[in-house]
This record gives structure tokens, C-alpha cells and sequence, in this order.
């Protein structure tokens, strides 16, 4: 694979398309956020109850920051850079405080130069191994003041709200820490990751090779992760299709 099928940048109502998904996410993530934290109770039913919110909570919270990606690349509302922003500084701010003129300068960097030592989201000392990796992508985006924004909103949902910490924990820590695991892992390890066969052409980049369903429940289709390199403006839900 070495060029994309010719295709319009912008398709007809894209961004009333984005904006809606945008806001299905949202509302999806906020309506659980609210009900884990502040109104579950804990009891038998919580056997299958929790694990299913913290499961759904988890991949809301992976759409969070997919749309916040479009959004950096201005596919989310192409020719409105405020609107995007807007979307990317909300998507973000709920996700985990992050800020998104940070990690639109990151990730614009990856682009530039993706699986070379100037890639903010490559590891160059083990391109193959999982968990330094991991742990160098955490702390390249985790960092002081995103703790600091967290203890503060963790310490309003406690004291000022009423949450309970069994609740905090499960319904939004747990779900943080796993999103981006599947970020990590669906997103840019796999698709990243050195490996005996090389990769078709100068973005290092290779895709998943999963059905439609698949490629949605595990990274909205971000694991069409070739494809992202080739044709960037193009917004996750555009991405299902492949190349073909």
C-alpha cells in the first residue's frame, strides 16, 4: 500500500456529522460518569452492573480522545480551527485534563516524523517491547499539572459533591487508566511496533486488520492506523472503509 484511492477532503454535512458523534460520546460518557460515581450503589446486581459501566466507560472514554484527534487535525469541523479547539479543550479537559495545545503540537510532531527518534509517541530504545514503551508514552503525557488538575476535581467530586472512592475508582480512575491502555496499545504499539516485516513506506505505519465491528469497539477504527498516515484529514468514521 503506498497511495490512498482519490476521495474529496471534505464530504457533504461532515462537520453536523462529527458534531453529532462528537455529542453522542459526550453525553454517552457524562450520563455514566454521573451515575457510576455519584449514584451506584453497591450490592449483588453490582457483579454485572459495574464491569459493564466500567467497559462501556472505558471505550466513551477512548472516543473522548479520538475526537479530541480529530479535532487537532481540523477533521471534526473542517475550516472552523475555534470549533475544533473548543471540541478538543471539552473531549480532552473530561478525559483527563490534558491540554489540548499540548498534544496537538505532539501529535503533529508524530506526523512529521513517525517511528523515528524525533516521534514524541515512539520509543527508539525498544521499538518492540511493550512496557517501557508504555510506561515513556505515559509519562510523556501525564505529567505534574495533570495530576494536580485530577487531585483537584477528585477532591471536589469528594468533599464538594458527595462521591464515594469505591465509586471514583471504578467508575472513572479505572476507566481512565484502562482507555489509555487501549489507546496505547490499538493506536500506536501496534500499529508502530517494529517487527520482522517492514513497513510499506516512510510513515511506519501499518493497519489492523479487523471487520468494521472490531476496528470500532477496539480504537474507533484508529487502528486503520495506515491510512490515518496517508490521508490525516480524513475523521474516524471515515476510516472503516481502508483503502480499497
Amino acid at each position: 500500500m503506498t497511495a490512498a484511492v482519490a476521495e474529496p477532503r471534505i464530504v457533504p454535512r461532515q462537520t453536523w456529522i462529527g458534531l453529532t458523534l462528537a455529542g453522542m460520546i459526550v453525553a454517552g460518557w457524562a450520563s455514566l460518569h454521573v451515575y457510576g460515581v455519584y449514584f451506584h450503589r453497591w450490592g449483588p446486581s453490582s457483579l454485572v452492573i459495574a464491569p459493564a459501566i466500567v467497559a462501556v466507560q472505558t471505550w466513551l472514554s477512548v472516543g473522548l480522545f479520538i475526537v479530541a484527534h480529530d479535532a487537532m487535525h481540523g477533521s471534526l469541523a473542517p475550516g472552523r480551527p475555534r470549533l475544533n479547539a473548543a471540541v478538543g479543550r471539552l473531549t480532552l479537559g473530561l478525559y483527563a485534563g490534558f491540554r489540548f495545545d499540548r498534544l496537538k503540537t505532539a501529535h503533529h510532531a508524530h506526523h512529521a516524523a513517525p517511528g523515528t527518534a524525533d516521534d514524541p509517541d515512539f520509543h527508539a530504545p525498544a521499538p518492540r517491547a511493550f512496557a517501557p514503551w508504555f510506561l515513556n508514552f505515559f509519562r510523556t503525557y501525564f505529567g505534574w499539572r495533570e495530576m494536580g488538575v485530577l487531585t483537584v476535581l477528585v477532591l471536589i467530586a469528594l468533599f464538594g459533591l458527595g462521591a464515594r472512592p469505591a465509586n471514583l475508582l471504578a467508575f472513572w480512575a479505572a476507566p481512565a487508566l484502562l482507555s489509555a491502555l487501549q489507546l496505547f496499545t490499538f493506536g500506536t504499539w501496534l500499529p508502530h511496533r517494529h517487527t520482522d516485516q517492514p513497513f510499506a513506506d516512510a510513515h511506519h505505519a501499518r493497519s489492523s486488520g479487523y471487520g468494521p465491528l472490531l476496528s470500532l469497539l477496539t480504537c474507533f477504527h484508529f487502528g486503520r492506523h495506515h491510512e490515518h498516515h496517508l490521508t490525516p484529514w480524513r475523521p474516524w468514521w471515515r476510516l472503516w472503509r481502508g483503502e480499497s
